[in-house]
C-alpha cells in the first residue's frame, strides 16, 4: 500500500511538472504556418521597429529594408535541395520593441501557389516582452510627438538667433524615462539651410580654461522627422533620455550647416526647463 501511495505521488508530481513546462512555453506545432516559394519574397510588416530576427534555416536569407519591415527570400543555390511540397524549413523569430513573434516556415515548389506575400504581425501571433531600458516604443513616441505638433504654440521657453537663423524651444514634455523637445527653426535669409548635424551636449555654463572643459553629448533616441534642409521654417520633435545635470551646466542644442556656408546656431536649455516640463 505504501509503495502504491509513493508511486501515485510521484505520478502526480511528474504530471504537475510536465504541465508547468508545457504552459510556460509555446510548442512549435501551435505557431502559424507560412509558405515561401523559390521565386517570390515574403514581407513581414511589424507595428514596431524590429530589434532582432532569427532564421533557423540556412536556405532562407532575410534583411530589413525598413526598420519595421522584414523581407525573406529563398537562396537561389539552395532551391534545388527542396523539392517536397510543404517541406519544413524551420522557425522565423521576430522581436520588436515590446513583443516576440514566431512562425513555421515551409517551402512550396510551385511559383503559382497562392501564398501570403505580405504578413502583418498581429497581437494574437505575438507575446509581450519587457525589454530593460525601454519604457516607450517608437510607436508610442510618435503618438506623443504628433500630440505635441497639434498643440497650440505659445511663447517660446528658450530662443536664440544668429546669421539670420532663429531657434525656438516651443515645449518640453516628459513621458516615462524620456524628454520630448519641440524645437522650431526660422530662416530669415534667402539662402536655404543645408543641415549637417544636430547635437545635444551638456556643457559648463562658464568656461575658465580650455583644458578644463567637460562636454557630454546626449544622443536623441528618436525624432519625428529626418529633414536634410529647409528654406524658411523647420519644426521637429526630439526625444532624449532623462539626463540630470547641475545648475552650473547647460544643455546646448547645436544646429550646424554643411560647408561652405557653415552657419551654426546654439540653443541653450537649462535644467530647470526639464524640471518644469509638462507630462503626457
Amino acid at each position: 500500500m505504501k509503495r502504491f501511495i509513493v508511486f501515485l505521488m510521484a505520478v502526480l508530481c511528474f504530471g504537475q511538472l510536465l504541465f508547468a513546462q508545457q504552459s510556460a512555453g509555446t510548442k512549435s506545432t501551435s505557431l502559424p504556418d507560412i509558405f515561401i516559394t523559390g521565386s517570390n519574397s515574403i514581407h513581414f510588416i511589424s507595428p514596431e521597429n524590429i530589434q532582432y530576427v532569427d532564421i533557423t534555416s540556412h536556405a532562407v536569407a532575410g534583411d530589413l529594408p525598413l526598420k519595421n519591415l522584414l523581407r525573406l527570400k529563398m537562396k537561389p543555390d539552395t532551391i534545388q535541395a527542396f523539392k517536397s511540397a510543404g517541406e519544413y524549413l524551420g522557425i522565423v523569430t521576430i522581436v520588436g520593441e515590446s513583443f516576440i513573434a514566431q512562425y513555421n516556415l515551409h517551402f512550396i515548389d510551385n511559383p503559382t501557389f497562392p501564398f501570403l506575400a505580405q504578413i502583418n504581425i498581429l497581437p494574437e501571433h505575438s507575446r509581450p516582452l519587457d525589454i530593460p531600458g525601454m519604457s516607450l516604443t517608437s510607436k508610442e513616441m510618435q503618438a506623443y510627438a504628433v500630440r505635441m505638433m497639434e498643440a497650440k504654440i505659445g511663447r517660446p521657453k528658450r530662443s536664440a538667433k544668429d546669421f539670420g537663423i532663429q531657434a525656438r524651444l516651443n515645449n518640453v514634455f516628459t513621458a516615462g524615462d524620456y524628454v520630448f523637445l519641440d524645437i522650431s527653426y526660422f530662416n530669415d535669409t534667402n539662402l536655404s539651410y543645408q543641415i549637417d548635424e544636430q547635437r545635444f551636449k551638456i556643457d559648463d555654463k562658464k568656461i575658465t580654461k580650455a583644458t578644463n572643459v567637460q562636454s557630454v553629448e546626449v544622443k536623441p533616441v528618436w525624432q519625428l522627422y529626418n529633414i536634410q534642409s529647409f528654406k524658411k521654417h523647420y519644426r521637429n520633435i526630439y526625444v532624449i533620455k532623462k539626463a540630470t545635470f547641475p545648475g552650473n551646466k547647460v544643455m546646448n542644442i547645436e544646429l550646424t550647416e554643411k560647408q561652405l556656408s557653415g552657419r551654426m546656431l546654439t540653443l541653450k536649455l537649462k535644467y530647470g526647463d526639464i524640471l518644469r516640463a509638462d507630462s503626457f
